[in-house]
């Protein structure tokens, strides 16, 4: 017994010395390769950062990672065959190094922010986007071919405020030739691209560069790598991505969107919000196309299994391809028939589940059509990485399935509660008009995941990144705490700070008297208890009146802004600019000729301290559709709703000023600044798109419609012209019409009521001319 025992000690130990043995063996190339690069530059040790090779063993294949630093020993082709060199003078197996990925994406296929991108070029409060211009023209005098969603996508850029035209500013780079498809058999496939990428200036291998990419490989593999180029250090926005594929961290996964999808604004999810919840007919619907043959069909070809056609109704067709009759099979004819019985928007518009599996690719157009449909998607596609992951919770609006479960489906559908499919269905609707309902926020939302990789850029939280208004109307660098933006106080349950600047836009700039507007309207907010300081912006020629010429303001600060601001910021678009003096939550926008008492300030105020991420005011507008004119009308006669309250007497959160100035695009703003008008319908544009909410009108004394006669602009006739103009041009720049209407007025209590005046709280509200 004492003998069987030793003899299995000795073999155990034999067996670790071959072990170690074997190992270093193995490990030899790796040290030959650190000696002769120590030896190269003995004081550059290798940092943090890591980079993985692959090599080969037999028929074994084994990933190890490499310490050594970004040198020029691998920075730039052809690296593979100085690495060659290198592994012959080692100990590495004959053969050994090859390329990880078929289209020769080189060994480094781990790419990381840290390692295969140059931070140094971007700015934290700055993040451009350089677009390279278009390629001359062929020998036959053509452009070079791109597709129409590519244009779309250039547009946005360049029409934002991410774009600039100067290379050396930019952080990022995007590529003038298109490769959104790079299926070799389709119509917008753009070839020489390698060659073209070498001819680009600034490309140094890709990096800084983002490369836009739908499809990639063709029949009948459909790589995912089958890009046709080697995109070096480049980050993939790619859509169809897989968690195999993707570089964590560094790449983005994207939707998959059809040629007609919209540039910007995009539709409205279909889900109107007093349905929830709703019963609908079905409880899970897909209709699409079958694969008779090759990758995807294994899923797509099981799914008449499921198909019951009461509760479950999932149906496929053979009738696509030019060949389909050629491949259909013995249940090809019956799946057409049951196909053409079914409408597919019905479906989607009365299905509680639908269904999403993979094509050909792992992504589909179904993925986006159902978010708007607010269906939920239920997703069966394994590995695919669904659209900007990284900071999107899609647990919150979908439904995982695996395909080799099939059967699994209809218990899992049937076991998501009633309050689930609710709050399921509101997630749908939240991300796809955030951040999916057009190219222009596909692309944005692409740049800001990547900006919040630079190392001094404020993180989002998941909060933010997950609810309405979302991550691209949060601005991180307006401040750090959620308590500052005034969407997020009512989730968060935080109330709004108290007290109020007022700030009082003079453009006119009569005369300072006693019995003028402007000096009693100084006079009626120095007595609210609510105000914390004045801020006057004097933007007009006449002298600012000196300081003995003002009403008294005793403890309460005046301030006096004088002249136009800088060229890029509009004379009068800076009553919204975010002045270093405003340091309250709420900001109340007044016209020099407003006149209003100080129990109509104060009552506003509380009102809106109710609803601080609305506009709350006295004088209202209305928008409407114009049949004979096929445009957006403006007017200004009382009618039964309103969907403007206009900034000459409103209370508004700080942070918009801030949108105003940081985030509009430079093109509404211009329009603003060459009409001289309409800064007020526009900031009511803002603030409507991100709340998705009406302002709130209050009580008003009917003496407020009275305004001062002079040179004023709004006696100006071609004042009401510009501002129907104005209204069009905005709702085509944001791509839909954000205003909402509304028939809401708050009153004071006791309003009109025939009690004692003694027992109202705001008993001037009622006195006309006071």
């Amino acid at each position: 017994m004492q003998a069987k025992k030793r003899y299995i000690l000795v073999i155990i130990c034999c067996a670790f010395l071959a072990y170690c043995y074997l190992g270093g063996y193995r490990l030899k190339g790796l040290q030959a390769l650190f000696r002769m690069r120590v030896r190269k530059n003995p004081d550059n040790l290798p940092s943090y950062h890591q980079m993985h090779y692959q090599y080969v063993d037999g028929t074994e294949s084994v990933e190890q990672q490499d310490l050594f630093p970004d040198d020029d020993l691998f920075a730039s082709p052809p690296y593979e065959s100085r690495f060659r060199e290198v592994a012959a003078q080692s100990s590495f197996p004959s053969g050994a190094v090859r390329r990880v990925t078929d289209e020769g994406s080189a060994w480094f296929k781990s790419c990381r922010m840290e390692t295969c991108f140059d931070f140094s070029r971007c700015s934290d409060k700055n993040f451009y986007v350089y677009v390279y211009p278009p390629e001359p023209l062929n020998s036959l005098g053509a452009p070079p071919p791109i597709s129409q969603n590519y244009q779309k996508i250039i547009s946005a850029i360049q029409e934002s405020r991410y774009y600039t035209t100067d290379p050396e500013q930019a952080c990022l780079f995007v590529l003038g030739i298109d490769t959104l498809d790079r299926d070799s058999l389709s119509e917008d496939f753009v070839r020489n691209v390698p060659s073209r990428l070498q001819r680009l200036p600034h490309w140094n291998n890709g990096r800084n560069h983002i490369i836009f990419n739908l499809y990639s490989g063709t029949w009948p593999d459909y790589n995912e790598n089958g890009l046709g180029f080697d995109p070096g250090q480049a980050i993939l926005a790619k859509a169809s991505m897989s968690v195999q594929s993707l570089r964590p961290g560094f790449d983005v996964s994207i939707p998959l969107f059809h040629k007609q999808f919209p540039l910007r604004g995009g539709n409205t999810g279909f889900v109107v919000s007093n349905n929830f919840p709703a019963n609908k007919k079905y409880l899970l619907a897909f209709k699409g196309k079958r694969y008779v043959h090759g990758i995807g069909s294994e899923t797509r070809n099981s799914l008449f299994h499921l198909h019951n056609a009461r509760d479950f109704v999932l149906v496929t067709t053979c009738k696509h391809g030019k060949s389909w009759r050629d491949l259909q099979d013995a249940r090809c004819d019956e799946d057409n028939r049951e196909y053409d019985r079914y409408d597919y928007e019905t479906l989607l518009q009365n299905s509680t589940f639908c269904l999403v599996p993979r094509g050909r690719r792992l992504g589909s157009f179904r993925f986006l059509e159902v978010l708007q449909a607010g269906c939920i998607p239920v997703l069966l596609s394994n590995s695919w990485v669904l659209p900007f992951q990284s900071k999107i919770d899609w647990k919150q609006a979908a439904i995982w399935a695996d395909e080799r479960l099939l059967l699994q489906v209809p218990d899992i559908v049937r076991s998501v509660s009633t309050s689930r499919i609710l709050a399921l269905r509101q997630q749908t609707q939240v991300l796809w008009e955030r951040y999916f309902s057009s190219i222009e926020k596909i692309i944005f939302t692409t740049f800001e995941i990547i900006r919040e990789r630079l190392p001094e850029y404020p993180h989002r939280n998941g909060l933010t990144w997950n609810t309405s208004p979302g991550a691209l109307l949060t601005i991180p660098t307006f401040s750090d705490t959620h308590r500052r933006f005034p969407f997020l106080l009512d989730k968060l349950g935080y109330t709004p700070g108290l007290n109020y600047t007022a700030v009082i836009f003079v453009q006119i700039g009569t005369q300072l008297t006693p019995n003028t507007a402007l000096y009693k309207l100084v006079k009626s907010i120095t007595k609210s208890q609510y105000i914390d300081k004045i801020l006057i912006l004097w933007a007009n020629d006449r002298s600012v009146p000196p300081k003995k010429r003002w009403p008294s303001t005793g403890h309460i600060p005046l301030h006096i802004i004088s002249g136009s601001t800088s060229d890029d910021r509009p004379s009068i678009s800076q009553r919204f600019y975010p002045h270093e003096q405003i340091e309250t939550d709420a900001v109340l926008s007044l016209d020099e000729d407003a006149i209003l008492n100080t129990d109509e300030l104060d009552f506003a105020y509380q009102v809106w301290r109710d609803f601080p991420d609305r506009i709350v005011g006295y004088p209202a507008r209305a928008h409407f559709w114009d049949d004979s004119k096929n445009a957006w009308g403006y007017t200004s006669k009382w009618t039964n709703y309103y969907s403007i309250v206009l900034t000459g007497a409103a209370f508004y959160h700080r942070y918009y000023n801030y949108l105003y100035t940081n985030w509009l695009s430079y093109l509404l703003l211009k329009t603003v600044q060459q009409s001289s008008n309409c800064e007020d319908i526009l900031m009511n544009l803002l603030v409507s798109h991100v709340t998705r909410k009406p302002p709130i009108k209050v009580t008003q004394r009917k003496g407020y419609k009275d305004r001062e006669s002079g040179r004023s602009p709004w006696n100006d006739p071609d004042h009401f012209i510009q501002r129907q103009s104005c209204l069009n041009t905005f709702a085509a720049v944001f791509g839909y019409m954000p205003l909402l209407r509304s028939n809401l007025r708050l009153d004071p209590v006791l309003y009109r009521d025939s009690v004692s005046n003694l027992r109202k709280k705001y008993r001037q509200i009622e006195l006309v001319g006071s």
